[in-house]
């Protein structure tokens, strides 16, 4: 198995060495030379959208109009600057990508969901009306003949060109592999999943759209100017919407998730569309019942079956180092230090609801906090307000003391959560397709995380954070006895085995403020001991630790002080003793006296 591991990633550089030797040996005539430099065009387009609508889960599909730019902008080059280097030409179409990229995604990516698809969809109708605006720089609805491209001055050839395209495709998926093997790609899964999720790991929830938005802009624009460079002329109907209807069947076959997914969408859906010829005027309507059965019946496309099938012998999706990496032999929690939080008459009404009153309450590094009360009381409420999930109505939230003191109840989400707040959620949020070391991984990796470039190039900086952060991950891991299920589907965990995930991943960031949302809900009583335990070693630490928990018991025995909640105000405070023999606390919380408690735990 292991082996078998290590010798995956070569099937891609196999099928490379084919490709690029098999016109010399014979092995791939003019036609079939010409399949592949077209597929490969399609399969650049189907990659830009896999990456912000598979992975990243944003509804922007205006990749043909990209598509257009890339070969309208290598037209230009050649057809009016007399530029006609290969290099030249391809620096220019990823610099326009870009910057198109950034026009229309600083405001489109401020929504979400289909008002965003709208948005994008209509960048790809509207694509015929400007190339006939432009008609003096992209020859109207006539078409532009395009030059064909050198290479520093030489002309390429047949076999040249063919050539550049398989190494230009191919050099774009070992970007889109080292960026979906990394912390960056398993960032994008989160913020798929939950955008509140990856706010509180850190992500700045708009930046990472924007992004990643940026990112599937290019590979179509260079599939774009590759197929204008091989056909020699662009015109309007290249560049239509049911093209982008083609993409999104060529997705959802191969699998949106997948990073070979799009090669595997983009074979069968050209030689389907050769095979359709007689058909032309059904052909939409063909992809677009083609597009509905295969999201009913395929998922995760064609390539997500596979990976089911052979998940015993291939690394799991978002694997971030092999199997040799080590681990310490002990977790080290000395080195986190503890930041008071300071909550000072917090309001905060929901319409006519007035959810929380006048909450003040002061959290000390090395103490547990503990927030108690019935349900609809108000305490997950007051953990929205510190993390920067809610604003306030009145009050603030502040972290440190005197002159370093910050307002939290100002920041964004990511803000606070760089200010060194994690939490974990009442109702456990889990990415699919990622493992259990990689998620809590991440948490650790984003206070230090390696730039973009570092990682596509794997430079020794993102190695030495991924295994440092993997590290650690496998460390918190072991000590809430979850080792046996590192490397499995996170999403795929039992939610008591969850929870304890979810403590684990807001330990690996080393956080100075700790919010737990009952955390304990849902524990056998062996998980329940584990947790115990690492959560005294947190507070030892000198972590400030907010628990908001309905297992009275546990709360009795951990918290240093305790916060009695209700209606949104604060009923009682003090000690675990004097909680527990309070009367109104034992009437309202408890619905009982304190003679019946149960006595000192």
């Amino acid at each position: 198995m292991s082996a078998l591991r290590k010798f995956a990633p070569a099937a891609p550089v196999l099928l490379v060495a084919v490709l690029l030797i098999g016109p010399s040996f014979g092995l791939i005539g003019a036609v079939a030379a010409r399949d592949i430099m077209l597929v490969a065009t399609l399969a650049l387009m189907v990659s830009g959208l896999n990456l912000v609508l598979g992975y990243a889960g944003e509804l922007a599909v205006g990749q043909v109009a990209f598509y257009a730019i890339g070969a309208y902008i290598a037209g230009f080059v050649g057809m009016s600057l007399g530029q006609t280097d290969l290099l030249l030409g391809l620096a220019a179409v990823v610099v326009g990508a870009i910057i198109v990229g950034l026009i229309t995604g600083v405001p489109s990516l401020r929504l979400s969901g289909w008002p965003l698809a709208m948005v994008t969809f209509f960048l790809v109708l509207i694509v015929p009306n400007l190339i006939e605006i432009f008609g003096r720089w992209t020859g109207g609805g006539q078409g532009m003949a395009v030059d064909r491209a050198t290479f520093f001055g030489r002309e390429l050839g047949a076999y040249g060109y063919y050539i550049v395209v398989v190494v230009v495709t191919a050099a774009w998926f070992l970007v889109v592999r080292n960026i979906i093997l990394s912390p960056h790609g398993t960032g994008f899964l989160v913020l798929r999943q939950s955008p509140e999720l990856a706010g509180a790991l850190g992500l700045s929830v708009y930046r990472t759209k924007l992004k990643v938005y940026v990112l599937g802009t290019i590979a179509p624009a260079l599939g774009g100017a590759l197929f204008a460079w091989l056909d020699g002329f662009i015109a309007p109907d290249s560049f239509t919407f049911g093209l982008a209807i083609t993409l999104l069947a060529a997705s959802v076959l191969g699998g949106g998730t997948s990073i070979y997914g799009a090669l595997l969408g983009a074979v069968v859906l050209h030689f389907t569309e050769d095979a359709l010829t007689d058909f032309n005027q059904y052909q939409l309507i063909i992809y677009g019942l083609l597009l509905v059965i295969l999201a009913m019946a395929l998922p995760d496309g064609v390539v997500g079956v596979l990976r089911r099938w052979l998940s015993k012998f291939l690394p799991a999706p978002g694997r971030l180092v092999n199997d040799d990496t080590p681990t310490a032999e002990a977790l080290n929690l000395e080195s986190i230090a503890g930041t008071p939080i300071v909550v000072d008459g917090l309001d905060k009404s929901f319409g006519g609801n007035h959810a929380v009153r006048s909450v003040s309450f002061t959290a000390r590094p090395g103490e547990i906090t503990a927030l108690i009360g019935t349900n609809g009381s108000g305490k997950t409420t007051v953990l929205n307000m510190i993390n920067g999930f809610l604003r306030p109505d009145a009050g603030t939230v502040r972290i440190g003391e005197g002159d370093e003191a910050r307002t939290l109840s100002t920041m964004s989400v990511d803000a606070v959560s760089r200010a060194g707040v994690m939490r974990t959620f009442q109702t456990p949020i889990m990415p699919v397709g990622v493992t259990t070391v990689d998620f809590v991984a991440l948490g650790g990796y984003l206070t230090d995380s390696a730039s973009l470039a570092e990682t596509v190039f794997r430079l020794p900086g993102h190695r030495r954070r991924v295994s440092r952060a993997t590290v650690r991950a496998e460390q918190l891991l072991s000590a809430l006895g979850l080792s046996d299920v590192m490397h499995t589907d996170v999403e795929s965990l039992p939610l008591g085995t969850r929870r304890l995930v979810e403590v684990a991943r807001s330990l690996a960031a080393s956080p100075s403020v700790l919010l737990l949302d009952e955390v304990g809900s849902g524990l056998d009583e062996g998980d329940l001991d584990r947790l115990e335990d690492l959560l005294r070693r947190i507070r030892d630490a000198g972590v400030t630790v907010i628990l908001v928990e309905h297992n009275f018991p546990l709360v009795m025995r951990l918290a240093d002080r305790v916060h009695v909640l209700s209606r949104g105000a604060t009923l009682e405070e003090g000690t675990p003793a004097e909680i527990r023999d309070n009367q109104d606390v034992a009437t309202e919380y408890l619905g009982t006296t304190p003679e019946n408690t149960g006595g000192p735990q």
